[in-house]
Parts: C-alpha cells; structure tokens; sequence
C-alpha cells in the first residue's frame, strides 16, 4: 500500500509547488495533508517488510487507501480546471471567477479529507496499536523469512527428505551439475542453481551433493541452509560443527562466545589445503553472497561451491549459473498422476480436467505435490468436485489448509521485493493466463499510471527497463522472446504467481477483472482489465473514479458498446487500452478525457484521427500501430507531453520491397513536439524541411524515416549528426532514389540498431566507428564493394541482414572477425557463387539462413569450424541445390539444417534429421512439413 501513496504524496508536493494561490488556509491544509501521508507511508513500509498482518491494521489500510485515492482525485480535477502556466488562459472576468470559485471548493474538500484524516489516526490512537502490532510482527519476522508458513511451520527442509522414487525428471538435471561440480581445474568454482521458488533447487543439489561420485570426489562436505534472514555469526557456527564433526574433531568449547572475526579465521583456516564442496543453500542476495565468499580459501585443490538462490544476479560473471528450467509436460504428468492416483493412470472422464489444473502448475514441482495432496483427497466419480476446484484455484491457494506451505513460499519472494517494485508486479494481474507480456508496452503504461520514479540521469523508460529486469532477476517474471543483445522482449508470469498477485491487487484495489458476469465489483473501481466479453451490470455505478481501462478480446458488439458508454462516464482517465476494438471511427468520447496519459487504438479499423486530439495535452502516448491513419491532424502539434508516437500499419500478403510498412505524412512544424522519444514511421518526402525540424527533436532515440530524397541526402546526414542519443535508426529511400550518408563525419555515438533500406552508391564509412552497434540491416543496397570489411571489428555486432545488399560473387569471414556475430541473414543475393568462414571466425554464430540466393554454389566453405551454430537454413534455394554426403559430415554438429523451398503452392521444410545426435544423414525429402502460412524473413 506504501508505494502506492507515494504518487499521490509527489501530487501533492507538485499541487503546492505549483504558480497559484490557494484560498487562504488551504495551503497549510494541504501541507497537513502531505505530512501526514509522509509519516504514513513510513510506517507502512516498515509493516510491510515486518510481515505483520492483523485485522486491525487491515481495517485502517483500507480507510487510508480511500482517502489516498480521494485526494489524488481532487489534485486531478484542481490541476485541470487551473490551467497549467504555460498554457494561454484568458483573463477576463468570467474565467477569474471561475477559478476563484475552483480554489475555494478544494479550500473545502481539502478540509474534509484533513478532517477525515484525523477521525482516522485518533481511532487508532495515534498508531500507537499500530505499532506494537509492529512490533509483535518484527519478532516474528525470522521465521517468515525462513520460509515458514502462517502456521509456523518450516516445509522448506521437506526436500532434503525426498525419497529417490518420488522424484522425476531430476536424472539429466543432475547429470548436469555433477559434470559442472566436477569439471573446471583446480581453482575454487562456483555453481549457482537458479530458479523461482518451489521449482526444485533444493531437491536437485541435494541429490547432487548425497552422489557417491561426488562425495568421493572431495575432502570435506557441508550443507549450510542460508535464508533471507539469516545471522552470519550462526551460519558459521553451523559450518564449524560440520566440518569439524566430519573429521571427528572436537569443536571448541568458546564457539558459542567467538566473535564473527575469529569464526571466519577459524572456517578459513580449517578448509586451507583441502578439497572441500560447500552448499549454500537458499542465497537471498548478492550481498549475502558477498559476506560468505571471503570465508572460502582459494588454494587451487579442485574445491567447488553450489548455492541455490531464485535471483539470477547472486553470483560473479565467472561463476557457472545453471537455470532451472519448468518440469517437461511429460515429466509433470508423471508426477502428478504419482501423486493424485498412487501411479495409476487418470480416469479418462478427468483427464482434460486433471490437465488444466497441471496446465496452472506450470511445471513447478512443489505446485504439482502440493496441489495432487489436495486432489488425492477427492472422490474420482465426483467430477464437479475437480471442476470447482479447477475453476477456483485462486481461492484454494487462499483458504485451504493444504496449500498454506506452497502459498507461503511464494509469497516470500512478493514480500521480499522492494516498495516500488510490488506495485508494478501486482500490476500485471491485469493481463490474462497464458498471456504474452510485451515489455515495452508494460513500461509505457507503467510509466502512464505513475509507477516509475524518475533518477537523475536517466530517462523514465530507462528506469522502468531496469524494474523488469529486476523482476526477471527475481525469478517472478520468465523470459520468453530475447532481442539480438539479449535482452528481454517480451516475457511471461507464471500461473499461480499470477493467481497470487490478481488476489493481492484485488484486495489493495490496485487492479479489478472483468472476466465473467458474476464478478463483484469494489466500491470504487480504480483499474479494470476486460478479458473477452464485456458485462458490464451497472459498472458506471462504480467506475466514476477509473483512471486506467484496458481491454483483451472484447470485440463484440455488445461489449463494445458497453465500454465506450463506460468510457462516457469516467472523466478521470489516465489510461485507455481499446487495443483489438474493431472501431470504424475513433469516439469523440475519448477527446474529452483531459487526464489521459496512454491512448492506444492499436489494431482497430480506424482511418481517421479527429482533430479533438489537441484536448489530451497531457498525451505522452499514441499508439495508432496498425491502424488505417496515414496523416495526422495539426491538432497533435499541441501536445507537448508527447513522448511516444506509433503510426504505421505492415502491407500483408505482399514480398515487394518497398510496400512492407506504410508510414505517416509528415506534418509541418513536426519539431515543435520536443518531448517525443519514439518516432515512427513517418514519410519525409516533403524535402528537407522535415529534416530540419527531425533534426531539432534532441530527445529523440528511436525513429524511422520513409520515402527519402537523393537530393536532401545534405539534410539528412546533419539530422544524422545531431540527434545524438538516437539508438535504433531507420531509413528508407523512395523507390528510384539513392540513399546517400557518405556526408555523415560524427555519427551518434549510442547507435545500436541501424535500418538502411534502398539503393546505395557507397558503404557509408562511418558506420566501422559504432562500438555500440549490435544490429545492421541492409535492404536493396546493391553495393559493389564488400561491406564486410567495414563491419568486421565492430566489437557489440550480434546481427547481420543482407538483402539484395551486394552484388559481389564471394563473401568472406575472416581469421579473428565478428567475434559478437549470432545471427546472419543472407537473401537474394543474386550473384553470390560462395561464403567461406576462416577457421577462427565468428566463434558465437549461431543461426544461419540462406535464401533465393541462386547462384550459390555449395553449402559455406569452413562452416565445419563453427561449433556454436544451432540453426542452418537454406530458404527458396534453386531445385540444383543438394548436399552432398561431404557436405553432410560438414554439418554434423549442427542440430538443425533445414532445406525449405516452394512447391505447389505449399512451402515445404525438410529436415536433415539425426544430424545433431549421430551423423547420419536422411534421405533426400524425408519428413517432409506442408505449411500455408508464408514464411517470414529472418
């Protein structure tokens, strides 16, 4: 709840900073007001990372919560009706009445929420029960962060009891971490087992650490369960007692009165010389890491370290991390049918019941266990027993005995997070099961609803990336789709953390789902997520204080209707998500929603934008993508705000070249909007006054530029030079123009992402300097000298694309180059004969496709020496084209090689099959897979 009355607190800072005068009196009421949510926001905070949980302080949170959503309200409606001081007002009588008669009605609502906020803090005595439940909670707090349950109870030790029959797909696991414990030379070598909790760390590295192999393998064993609240002085103690016990030594008899300094002097010199294998079992964080490593010699006898931990960044770069992945499908069947039928087979009439709820297990081990308890209990013949319980495994996880311990341990990690970050993890609650989570989407509407912080130094959207990579550190979100550098695309949470957080969002009146017709709505709804049909059942009763509606799937008529009537109502909008609307015009309701932050029509059928948009002057984000807009309204021009603006639509159905993406006009005086960020995709070929204006937008870090001029090529190469924090650029030429950046001396030096689309006399030579550059497009360039010798030492460049980009006969990779390079892409390279890799070449390649390059010879000279590649695709190659069995052996090693190509209107992929496991090779044509869908380029 405390971090979410820091936005309202930083509105009420701004309300008092801001050029107007309030009614005498309010002021100080105002300030009553901010000081007092300061001094509540402390004390929530420290309850909160207490554990405490009583009734009593339940009861007030909610009382405090409501006033911290009334006020935030008031702020909204006052900083509206008193016009911002850059904006013209004017000033003839009737406006100053006006707002003489808005100051005195905040003069008197602030007064009312002041005196509110006293009746509240004199019934609870001035908080002075609040904190000695406070208190109570602190004492308590050990054995919550030891992974105990609400009834006391540790579950956490039960893996270490596992009997080896009751374990499945743990064998290639293990397999694995004994090579890795085993293997690496003689310097001490960490293994960090990572994982979400319940997902088997623990099990794993203890049948890793009970293996006769290994046991033999080392000197010295100890088991060292570290928690988050653990004590180093004990935890020393504890690795004494092991260790001296092992070796039958008497463990001295001033132990318990040592000092942390003696007991460290004393682990380190018992392990010097000897060849030990420690486990830290449970590592909370990096700092606890930190205080542990200086305990542990490094003599060179071969010692090895495994800790377990959930978060990724616990360990050094040198240290090897194994992930721990979900359990197989397979794999959780097995168990769970262990379980729930004592390894018999499921009744057939439960099979699709019993799969749905394993669905929500995720492959999590202890979910599977501890939920197949519960169902061991119930009558196989009472199949609506399984469907309620299917159907309801939120609130099972709430109130069965059965599920506390599983519900426990995943809440620890929630509680362990930091104040900022819980609201932005119960805010994906919003999105439904199963559901891909787009991160950039994620961190504009995180940043719309006020979540993000702004640090010096660093732009929102780049703090809002660093929360979702704390997240994934975290082990709460899992990765899904990774960009070419690494990072993360897009992600997704699992099931019963989701099941957690849509309970907990719920009760803090964060986020409300609309997802069936029985839903009972709060009092006041704050935030609704539509997930398919929309009933609404008298929400506009409710929902006069919404300030966020998104939609998913709701494209019916009826629902439709019901949320643009719902939209009619709710004047305190700070985001709206109609996403997948099929809307034929854009409602001018939208255009009187004065707060709104985040508009987004993507994937609608709208072909025009009123110019009514120049009222949302707070806009920051327009996301028209995929959309039949194609020109803008002047209008837009009057929002300063504005950080993101998306307009284009992709041309489907069609390989020409130049027809793939349909950008907007540009508009004039473009680069009044100084605040924009993102830019795309807009059409400059209205010469080199958009340039220009492009080129005054110093904010600007993503853009992309259609329909280029051979004769603004001037223009363009100093817009090039002066957008300086530019990160991802795009360009493409009209079609019959040359695209010209030869004149470009000074390039942005944070360029990672480069687009360059037409015809191209030169390589531009400045594009060798871009150490940050990690990927280069290059579409129709028809280039005659070889551009590989200026992309060759770029040290960050991970992705290569060639399309119709050269006309030579021989590409190149030589000795020493392109040691980032993972993926490359080579199509329609008309007059390409051969690609050869030197040994020692691009030792990180991992996927290769070749495509329509018709006159290529051979499959790449020297691919045999590229050991990491994954993936080998020859796409749409000519008829000719076959390997031969030399050619096979060449390829041996690599796990996949496809040969796909057309034929009767069907593409069809052959695999060479068995190549990755045993070097033979199959038949020509063998396993052959017909697809409709057309394939799309690299």
């Amino acid at each position: 709840m405390a971090e979410c009355l820091t936005f309202v607190l930083e509105k009420l800072t701004d309300l008092l900073e801001e050029k107007v005068n309030l009614v005498n009196g309010a002021r100080r009421d105002v300030e009553y007001v901010r000081d007092e949510l300061e001094r509540i926001i402390s004390f929530l905070r420290n309850a909160d990372s207490a554990g405490s949980s009583d009734p009593e302080l339940d009861v007030w949170v909610r009382q405090v919560r409501v006033l911290a959503h009334d006020i935030e309200d008031i702020v909204d409606n006052f900083m509206h009706q008193i016009p911002d001081s850059r904006d013209r007002f004017p000033g003839n009588l009737i406006s100053c009445l006006k707002k003489l008669k808005t100051r005195h009605q905040i003069a008197s609502e602030i007064r009312e929420i002041k005196s509110r906020m006293k009746d509240v803090a004199e019934r609870h005595q001035r908080y002075g029960y609040l904190k000695s439940v406070l208190n109570q909670g602190s004492s308590m707090s050990d054995g919550v962060g030891g992974g105990s349950t609400s009834s006391g109870i540790d579950r956490r030790g039960d893996a270490l009891l596992l009997e080896e029959g009751e374990l499945v797909g743990i064998d290639d696991r293990r397999k694995e971490v004994i090579f890795r414990v085993r293997e690496g030379g003689l310097r001490l070598r960490v293994v960090s087992v990572v994982g979400m909790g319940g997902s088997g760390k623990t099990t794993l590295v203890k049948k890793v650490f009970d293996d006769d192999v290994v046991k033999k393998h080392f000197h010295n064993h100890a088991w060292i369960t570290v928690s988050e609240s653990f004590k180093m002085e004990e935890l020393l103690k504890d690795m004494i007692q092991q260790l001296y016990g092992q070796v039958k030594l008497p463990v001295p008899l001033e132990l318990g009165t040592m000092t942390s300094g003696r007991l460290k002097a004393m682990v380190k010199d018992f392990l010097r010389q000897r060849k030990f294998l420690l486990v830290f079992d449970d590592v909370w964080s990096a700092e606890a890491w930190e205080g542990i490593k200086h305990v542990l010699p490094d003599e060179e006898q071969g010692s090895r370290v495994i800790i377990t931990t959930r978060f990724r960044d616990t360990v050094e770069n040198d240290a090897y991390v194994y992930e721990l992945d979900p359990l197989s499908e397979e794999d959780s069947w097995t168990l769970f049918c262990q379980k729930v039928f004592r390894g018999d087979s499921c009744p057939a009439h439960l099979v699709d019941i019993c799969k749905n709820i394993l669905r929500r297990c995720g492959g999590l081990p202890l979910a599977i266990v501890a939920i197949s308890g519960v169902l061991s209990t119930k009558k196989v013949t009472n199949i609506d027993q399984w469907r309620t319980f299917m159907n309801g495994i939120g609130s099972e996880l709430e109130g069965n005995d059965r599920l506390r311990s599983l519900k426990a341990i995943l809440l620890l990690s929630f509680n362990h997070l930091p104040y900022y970050l819980k609201p932005c993890f119960m805010y994906l609650s919003k999105y439904p099961e199963d559901h891909l989570i787009e991160h950039n989407t994620l961190i504009r509407l995180w940043i719309a609803e006020g979540f993000v912080k702004q640090k010096e130094g660093r732009t929102l959207e780049e703090v809002a990336e660093g929360y979702l990579n704390e997240l994934i550190n975290r082990s709460l979100i899992r990765p899904m789709v990774t960009n070419d550098d690494g990072s993360v695309k897009s992600s997704c949470i699992h099931d019963l953390y989701r099941e957690l957080i849509v309970q907990k969002s719920s009760d803090q009146n964060l986020m409300t789902l609309s997802s069936s017709e029985n839903i009972l709505w709060p009092k006041r709804v704050r935030r609704l997520s539509i997930h398919g049909t929309f009933h609404d059942n008298g929400v506009e009763r409710y929902g006069s204080r919404l300030c966020s509606l998104q939609s998913f799937g709701a494209a019916d008529s009826v629902s439709v209707s019901g949320i643009l009537q719902l939209i009619g109502s709710c004047k305190l909008l700070k985001v709206l998500d109609l996403r997948g609307i099929p809307l034929e015009k854009c409602p001018e309701i939208i255009f009187e929603l004065f707060h709104l932050k985040y508009l987004c029509l993507r994937n609608s059928r709208i072909k025009r934008l009123p110019g009514l948009v120049k009222n949302l002057r707070k806009l920051e984000v327009l996301d028209l993508k995929e959309t039949k807009i194609t020109k803008l309204p002047t209008g837009i021009l009057k929002l300063q705000h504005l950080r993101q603006l998306l307009v284009y639509h992709h041309v489907r159905d069609s390989y020409m070249p130049y027809n793939y993406v349909n950008a907007f006009k540009a508009l004039k005086g473009i680069g009044r909007l100084k605040s924009l960020q993102k830019l795309g995709f807009i059409e400059a070929s209205r010469g080199g006054r958009v340039l220009k204006e492009i080129a005054s937008m110093t904010k600007l870090r993503k853009i992309s530029l259609t329909e280029l001029r051979a004769i603004d090529s001037i223009v363009l190469c100093t817009m090039i030079e002066k957008l300086r924090k530019i990160t991802s650029l795009g360009l493409r030429a009209r079609e019959g123009d040359i695209l010209d950046l030869q004149l470009v001396s000074s390039p942005p030096p944070f360029l990672q992402r480069l687009y360059l689309n037409g015809r191209m006399q030169q390589f531009p030579h400045w594009i060798q300097s871009l150490s940050s550059l990690v990927k280069i497009y290059m579409r129709w360039s028809q280039l005659r000298e070889d551009p590989l010798q200026y992309l060759q030492d770029l040290p960050n460049l991970v992705h290569i694309e060639f399309l119709q980009a050269y006309t030579g006969q021989v590409l190149r990779f030589k000795t020493g180059k392109f040691q980032k390079l993972k993926l490359l892409g080579l199509d329609k390279l008309e007059t390409l004969k051969s690609v050869i890799f030197e040994e020692g070449t691009s030792p990180l390649l991992e996927k290769l496709i070749i495509q329509r390059c018709n006159l290529l010879e051979s499959i790449p000279f020297g691919i045999e020496h590229l050991a990491n590649m994954k993936v080998l695709e020859f796409f749409d190659m000519p008829g000719e084209f076959i390997m031969s069995d030399d050619e096979h052996l060449k390829v041996k090693h690599i796990p996949k090689v496809y040969l796909t190509y057309w034929r009767d209107g069907f593409w069809e992929v052959c695999p060479l099959e068995g190549l990755g496991n045993n070097g033979k090779s199959s038949e020509a044509g063998a396993s052959i897979v017909r697809s409709q869908e057309q394939r799309n380029w690299l």
